[in-house]
């Protein structure tokens, strides 16, 4: 099992294809396993890595307060001990927003970015926002991880010819560790590099569904404020787009990706 020993815990990871480097980064109480399309897809250009983040899959689950820039140290450790130099970075939701933290804390490690269904910020303003977060801890305690992934399957995989996903999604999120689930989703809470999205230099694509949790006017709102940013919508998709439309994803994302060879990151290429 290639195992990495990066900031003082082991990830999980997995590498394949040749040519230049792109890092692929789950969303929360996901893993490695839910990139299975992209990595078949971008594996035939690129070299593709993806790897479990702390607390998730087969990587390390210590106990202790997980914050978002905590998340970003052991992605830079992996970048390093991987010596994989400055890489293009795919994130989706939780992966999206440790790819922006990297990009601000350590743009010479980042070539471009790919931000799926994610954004700069989870400030917890309203009363539904705090809902929201309540009711899924609430959930967790009660009822466990797999009353969790249904709930979860329901809205994100609804219709009919979704039935396998649905199963296959369930089975997954019943495996996850109640305790690090939990500490991962508090990280995100309040969370925010919004103020510091005009430093980011390297190639950006936002890439949202068009029924995701927050409304492509989101989006809209700060790409307005990166200064190579550019959106693309894919329709009828709901957060987990990857796998419930992984055609569509694989085109946008290979043809972003193919136009951003030899793009080295804005602090030049990294030397171990």
């Amino acid at each position: 099992m290639p195992i990495v020993h990066a900031n003082g815990i082991d990830l999980y990871y997995e590498t394949r294809g040749t040519g230049e480097p792109v890092l692929l980064i789950h969303g929360l109480g996901s893993s490695t396993r839910d990139w299975s399309p992209q990595i078949d897809a971008l594996s035939k250009q690129f070299t593709v890595v993806a790897f479990d983040v702390r607390g998730h899959g087969r990587s390390s689950k210590p106990r202790g307060r997980y914050t978002v820039p905590l998340f970003t140290e052991d992605t830079i450790a992996l970048i390093r001990e991987l010596s994989l130099g400055p890489v293009h970075v795919v994130g989706i939701s939780m992966g999206g927003m440790i790819a922006f933290q990297l990009a601000v804390t350590a743009p010479e490690l980042v070539r471009s970015l790919v931000i799926v269904n994610s954004g700069p910020a989870m400030l917890v303003r309203t009363f539904a926002e705090r809902m929201m977060i309540v009711s899924r801890i609430a959930i967790v305690r009660l009822m466990g991880m797999r009353k969790m992934g249904e709930v979860l399957a329901a809205r994100l995989l609804p219709k009919p010819e979704h039935d396998a996903l649905r199963a296959a999604f369930i089975e997954r999120w019943a495996g996850n560790d109640s305790r690090a689930y939990l500490s991962s989703l508090k990280a995100l809470v309040n969370w925010s590099v919004a103020d510091r999205l005009a430093g980011i230099g390297c190639p950006v694509l936002v890439l949202t569904a068009d029924h995701d949790y927050t409304p492509v006017a989101a989006k809209e709102a700060y790409l307005r404020h990166l200064r190579h940013g550019e959106l693309a919508v894919i329709p009828d998709t709901r957060h987990f787009m990857t796998v419930e439309a992984p055609e569509a994803v694989n085109a946008v994302l290979t043809a972003f990706l193919a136009r951003h060879r030899n793009h080295v990151g804005t602090g030049g290429t990294l030397s171990r």
